[in-house]
């Protein structure tokens, strides 16, 4: 392999994070999950549906990760799962425009919306586990970090476009102050529910560099994919054996970030309806506050990535994390009527000023950390088990997916209050740390 075709090929790998990073950024935390209050009118009522939805699609990615990554390593293919699951990601994501005010069905949003996001974390799985093969060990985690930071700043970028010529202010015009492109009707949400066909065709235009650049290596002892499926449940097994037998540390890691990327996901997930719900922000203000966490998210896992290299990653995430207990504890105490326990006037900036900074707070954390956090799967997986290792790492990112957001779901509904919903995260990224003691920065020396 020539060095040109190397660099392609991780820029190629480069182009996947750049183009599925939309789905999070302009579904799951900015647009469309805020839009769910506009269509249900109550934001209590729409932080507990939207739990409830992404909880059960977690539940979903958790109970099919692991055995789709056996499949993949005994196959030595993954392209074709990528292909695949594309379809899902666009398919869903298209669906979405079909969320007209009074004209919708909520199942069949939450629906549509899942089975993008299933097809963006299984894509993600095979795609992550290309890691390995873009670089010696010593630089994965600088190649990493840069990958994440070029998929943060492609959210940007789609998020700026979605604001500048579709969303459609109280105004009628865009915050570009321009009339929304192709006549979108502001009296049907057209310039919001256009975030989904355009993360659609975003994703299927961005993944051309990735299909044409990126090439798998043979693999030794790779079957059929139909052989594989008959043979990846025992093979599964003897995976599960492993994390024991080699020493735990991989089972640790694993546990800790099932913990911690539950407690960040839920983040994302619900601070763009507890910005609209609690301090009455508009979707523009949400799409703001939306850029800055991109542009400190793509800033701090660039930055990351280097500090990865120097310090290693379970450092990285230890800092990390501590920050974003810190900051989601702070989130608790901003509302429109106070500031950290202090009383400010009904029209006061402090509380928007407050949520912006954490806001930024929480992108640069979150990007740091799951940019540590997959170079580290890297250093406890087997080898030969790579694909299966994410798989892994993806069930226990979703195993307890569905706690994050059914709790909220819960606590909001019992409390009445979206301030005392958002308490559980606090314990999950404090539960993420102290497994995170148990783990060995390089990996159990017995794999």
């Amino acid at each position: 392999m020539t060095e040109i075709s190397l660099k392609k090929r991780v820029w190629g790998w480069f182009f996947f994070d750049w183009a599925s990073q939309p789905y999070n950024t302009l579904l799951l935390t900015f647009i469309f999950a805020p839009y769910i209050k506009e269509l249900l009118g109550d934001g209590s009522r729409a932080q507990a549906a939207w739990g409830y939805g992404v909880g059960l699609t977690g539940l979903i990615i958790a109970l099919l990760a692991p055995l789709l990554g056996a499949v993949a390593d005994r196959a030595g293919r993954r392209l074709p799962f990528i292909r695949l699951f594309s379809v899902f990601y666009v398919t869903g994501a298209a669906l979405l425009w079909f969320s007209a005010p009074g004209d919708y069905n909520l199942i069949f949003l939450l629906a549509a919306f899942g089975l993008g996001l299933i097809g963006m974390e299984f894509a993600t799985i095979f795609t992550n586990a290309m890691l390995p093969d873009l670089g010696p060990r010593e630089v994965i985690g600088k190649i990493s970090g840069s990958g994440w930071a070029f998929g943060y700043i492609g959210g940007m970028v789609a998020l700026i476009i979605m604001l500048a010529v579709f969303q459609i202010g109280p105004s009628g015009k865009t915050m570009a102050g321009l009339p929304p492109l192709f006549g979108l009707d502001p009296a049907t949400k057209e310039g919001t529910r256009i975030v989904g066909p355009l993360t659609a065709a975003w994703y299927a235009v961005f993944m051309v560099p990735f299909f044409l650049w990126v090439r798998e290596k043979p693999a030794p002892g790779a079957v059929s994919i139909g052989t594989a499926l008959r043979g990846a449940f025992p093979e599964l097994r003897a995976s599960l054996g492993r994390l024991t037998a080699d020493g735990g540390s991989a089972l640790s890691f694993l546990a800790s970030s099932m913990f911690y990327r539950d407690a960040l996901n839920g983040i994302y997930a619900f601070g763009g309806i507890y910005a609209v719900g609690v301090l009455d922000w508009s979707l523009t203000q949400v799409g703001l506050f939306g850029i800055l966490g991109t542009i400190t998210g793509a800033t701090f896992a660039w930055i990351g990535g280097r500090a990865d290299v120097r310090f290693g990653p379970k450092v990285v995430i230890a800092f990390t994390v501590i920050v974003l207990a810190l900051v989601t504890l702070g989130i608790i105490f901003v509302s429109r009527g106070s500031v950290f326990g202090i009383a400010v006037a009904a029209d006061s900036r402090l509380p928007d000023i407050a949520f912006y900074v954490l806001g930024g707070m929480i992108g640069a954390a979150g990007g740091a950390l799951q940019s540590a956090s997959r170079t580290m799967m890297v250093r406890q997986a087997h080898p030969a088990h790579m694909t299966e290792a994410f798989g892994l790492y993806a069930l226990t990112g979703k195993a307890t997916a569905f706690i994050a957001p059914l709790t909220i779901g819960v606590a909001t509904d019992l409390t009445g209050n979206q301030q005392a919903g958002i308490a559980p995260l606090i314990g999950l990224f404090l539960l993420g740390l102290f497994l995170l003691l148990l783990v060995k920065p390089d990996g159990d020396p017995r794999r």
